[in-house]
């Protein structure tokens, strides 16, 4: 972590994934970021880096200047401190994306001096520098990994600051209700006006309300950012593969008349009204004596228990048997969807699935694609519910860090008001109130500890 916090170093990383590709973009961050691009560099023009305006971009070559030798053809964007990323003097190379261009060019960026940076540290340097808070520090990570846009327009929302705004708003209040209770802490002898008293009753259950609300978002925020584990559960042959590829759009899994085609677990993500949703199609469960295919049953078995939810398919072109009604008897207080599949092959009335009275039931078939958007929804409204799916707040809660700390804010503060509704002294009731100023402070960044740098910031990428 020293490392991450000594900001006197340049350093520099690959900000594109590795492999091949048409451009491969390195940063250099820095007070020395110019200097040592320069020594790389040469501009097509024969003007030096130091010289250039800021935001421009020079086209040139990275020189290997102990061999002169020409390294790559190349584009330079300077961005001088306090208008980049990281309020530091930055560069950024774009090269052509290959390994060895790649590799060589960050090598010479360090042999001239910059250092390779850890995972999240250009983005803890805009933290560290004042740019932004800590919660947008943690929502480009959040953006990066968003897997709807739904996920990203959260995460988009959050590292714009609606949080950070929300969460400094609510301590500047209980900054007013720490000093309110200070001052009478310091002046005893003068007497609480009962006005006053009221207001520091209502502020302090006003305040806790609001950071309830947040609170309450945080499980509507975190299935959206994080997504839900949906299994595909039935005997063989019932078309649950039929219903991944019908789910996906396309032809994801293999789809036969023979039962038993699916050996082996096969996941996809599939976007549900913005809900990130893992799919998870697997083997047929049945009694078997081939190896690989027991195996296959082994998994799927291991996957019912782990997944979230459970969407267990039945053929209604044929009558419930031992294998469906054991696929019942494990499905026994799981959240389940029921789809009952093949309803193209009946010309009479649907008979209903005995054993999941309270389940939600969907007729489909996979294979003409009817009743598809009927079980998305069903299926949605299962995970999130009826409520209104997401209040539309100004901002919402998607970390579980955050909503730790504002729990315990919300406690701290109760405790505070309590304690002074039973008369005890107003010097313990402070420390509660301090207490939720903490806890505050840690979501923004204004109180924050080195660990609590380092396990934020390691779960991000190199380069970002």
């Amino acid at each position: 972590m020293e490392d991450r916090l000594n900001n006197e170093d340049t350093i520099a990383a690959l900000s594109t994934p590795p492999g091949v590709g048409g451009i491969g973009v390195i940063r250099v961050s820095g007070s020395n970021a110019i200097d040592i691009a320069d020594r790389i560099f040469s501009s097509k023009k024969g003007m030096p880096l130091c010289a250039a305006r800021s935001h421009t971009v020079h086209y040139g070559f990275i020189i290997d200047k102990k061999n002169n030798e020409t390294v790559d053809e190349c584009l330079v964007t300077v961005m001088k401190s306090p208008l980049s990323y990281t309020r530091e003097d930055t560069i950024e190379i774009s090269c052509h994306g290959g390994y060895q261009t790649l590799a060589r060019t960050l090598a010479l960026l360090t042999e001239n001096g910059a250092r390779q940076a850890n995972p999240g540290e250009f983005t803890l340097r805009a933290f560290l520098n004042g740019r932004i808070d800590l919660s947008q520090a943690e929502a480009v990570m959040d953006l990066i990994s968003s897997k709807t846009d739904f996920s990203r327009k959260l995460a988009l929302n959050q590292l714009e600051g609606s949080l950070g705004r929300k969460i400094e708003g609510l301590r500047d209040r209980v900054l007013e209700m720490a000093a309110f209770i200070e001052a009478h802490i310091d002046f005893p002898e003068d007497d609480l006006p009962k006005s006053d008293e009221a207001w520091f009753y209502s502020e302090g259950e006003s305040i806790v309300e609001t950071l309830n609300m947040l609170s309450r978002g945080f499980e509507s925020g975190h299935l959206f950012r994080e997504g839900i584990t949906v299994a595909i559960v039935g005997k063989p042959n019932v078309g649950k593969s039929s219903l991944l590829n019908a789910l996906l759009q396309r032809d994801r899994a293999i789809v036969t008349e023979i039962p038993g085609t699916t050996r082996d677990i096969i996941e996809e993500y599939v976007n549900i009204k913005g809900l990130p949703v893992r799919i998870i199609d697997t083997a047929g469960i049945r009694d078997c004596s081939e190896l690989v295919e027991r195996e296959g049953v082994r998994r799927s078995l291991d996957t019912i228990e782990s997944a979230q939810v459970i969407l267990a398919v039945f053929d209604v072109s044929s009558s419930m048997d031992l294998y469906d009604n054991g696929i019942l008897d494990l499905l026994r207080g799981k959240k389940t969807l029921v789809a009952v599949n093949k309803i193209d092959l009946l010309e009479g009335d649907i008979s209903p699935v005995r054993g999941f009275e309270d389940a939600p039931i969907c007729y489909i078939s996979a294979l003409k694609a009817i009743g598809i958007e009927e079980l998305k929804e069903a299926l949605f409204r299962l995970i999130v519910g009826t409520s209104g799916v997401i209040e539309r707040q100004d901002c919402l809660v998607t970390s579980e860090r955050h909503r730790n700390l504002i729990e315990g804010a919300i406690l701290s503060l109760t405790k505070a008001l309590d304690l002074l509704r039973d008369k005890m002294p107003m010097e313990v009731a402070a420390l509660y109130v301090r207490e939720a100023l903490d806890c505050l402070g840690q979501i923004t960044g204004v109180v924050t500890t080195e660990d609590m740098l380092e396990r934020i910031f390691s779960r991000f990428c190199i380069g970002k």
